[in-house]
């Protein structure tokens, strides 16, 4: 995965991610351009194929940032540990020759992030022991970046808000038990990502900004870790779970509060945002999407599912995949669409709550169950299905997702990035 900018970087004794960040500064000064890196979310294989595909026509860098819900030591729900999530990106970016540069990240990295452990209630210490292992296996996989997030403590009340700087202390406890590990062991370097608050996005307000970022330069450096920071710092800039509109003023005034620390201003929860050219407008160094392209997956089988039944109708196939219906009961049976709901909600009786409300769960909530026996076998019978009748059934659902983007890609003026890096 473009082992010459690889190299440049080890040479630069630099971070991938970082050296990367630099061009990006370089070329802002030298045009005026400004540019935002697109995080993809992998929440499939799907996901991660039309990234790349999507990438290659770009032709520009492209960013997983994986949650250990999604790739971990016991393969998360896309059934891949880090190991197999980084060579599976490799044989995927072969097959369609992208040697572009591909970064690998671990997102929301911390104690309770992880769902089992907030289900079955794990102690702080063995959840943040279970963090330290993944955080060693992702290193050792070949990450470029580790977003450490201990901004969730399952201890506190409802209500009750984590004081910062236990944020601060565990976020350094973190960083310096990675590092520890990377430097014993002589891997490359890689960079980080920091932030407050998982589900609302990023640091509160700006006196909470500046204090952790305070507190976390002081905190590192009594560890000796001066040569160690932070490049993306997540910010909330406006979008959350249930928003859309991104917010450029909010956005600068946290670009210039961490442009001082040598930082820049990452976007989460940026699925299906109103105006993405803002991003790069307003100096965001980058930004997470990933339920949006779950919900172009699932839109993707729903047309091929429409074309199967016309093929039924016709009696061109046997037997028709019923794909809706099982992805419906996989993601009501699962139980994880309880996640999402707001306490107003049914969580005892899925069809109690609203239509619109049950078409959302469901799409959104696909990304938990795609490696489940029975949806991987209506989906092969689909694909097969609509195949036998001249229609290449991947490519559609693949084009569903490369859609939403390239929009990214473009409104992000990362086009032929690659040339220039």
């Amino acid at each position: 995965m473009n082992k010459d900018l690889r190299k440049q970087a080890v040479e630069a004794n630099t971070s991938l991610l970082e050296y990367i960040l630099q061009q990006i500064d370089v070329i802002e000064k030298n045009t005026g351009i400004k540019k935002t890196i697109f995080a993809a979310c992998p929440n499939s294989i799907s996901v991660i194929k039309a990234s790349l595909r999507a990438a290659k026509r770009a032709n520009a860098p492209i960013k997983f940032a994986a949650t250990l819900n999604q790739v971990d030591l016991d393969r998360g729900y896309t059934n891949m540990n880090q190991q197999e999530f980084v060579q599976t990106i490799k044989e995927q970016a072969r097959l369609i020759n992208y040697t572009g540069p591909v970064i690998v990240a671990v997102d929301h990295g911390g104690p309770w992030l992880k769902d089992i452990q907030k289900t079955e209630n794990w102690p702080l210490d063995k959840a943040m022991d279970w963090v330290k292992k993944s955080f060693e296996a992702s290193v050792a996989a070949g990450f470029d970046l580790i977003h450490v997030d201990p901004t969730v403590d399952a201890t506190l009340k409802k209500d009750e808000a984590i004081n910062i700087d236990v944020v601060v202390e565990r976020t350094i406890e973190l960083i310096a038990h990675t590092e520890k590990f990377r430097r014993d062991n002589d891997y490359d370097r890689i960079a980080y990502e920091v932030g407050t608050e998982e589900v609302h996005g990023g640091l509160a307000d700006m006196l909470t900004f500046n204090r952790f970022l305070t507190g976390l330069k002081v905190g590192l450096r009594k560890e000796g870790l001066e040569d160690v920071w932070p490049c993306f710092v997540v910010g909330k800039v406006g979008t959350d779970l249930h928003t859309t509109l991104f917010d450029p003023e909010v956005a600068k005034q946290l670009t210039a509060a961490a442009a001082p620390f040598g930082s820049v201003i990452k976007g989460h929860y940026s699925d299906n945002v109103e105006n993405p050219e803002d991003y790069p407008k307003s100096g965001m160094g980058a930004a997470n999407i990933g339920p949006e392209f779950t919900e172009n997956e699932y839109d993707g089988l729903m047309e091929l599912s429409h074309l199967e039944q016309e093929f039924f109708d016709a009696q061109y196939i046997a037997k028709t995949s019923e794909i809706k219906k099982v992805l419906w009961d996989a993601v009501i049976n699962s139980n994880r669409w309880q996640k999402w709901l707001s306490d107003e909600e049914n969580k005892e009786d899925f069809y109690a709550n609203s239509k619109s409300r049950q078409e959302w769960l469901v799409k959104t909530g696909c990304r938990y169950i795609w490696e489940n026996p029975e949806v991987m076998v209506a989906r092969s019978r689909l694909y097969e299905n609509i195949n036998n009748n001249g229609i290449q059934a991947e490519g559609i659902v693949l084009s569903k997702i490369e859609k939403g983007m390239d929009n990214y890609f473009f409104n992000f003026n990362l086009i032929d990035l690659n040339e220039t890096l």
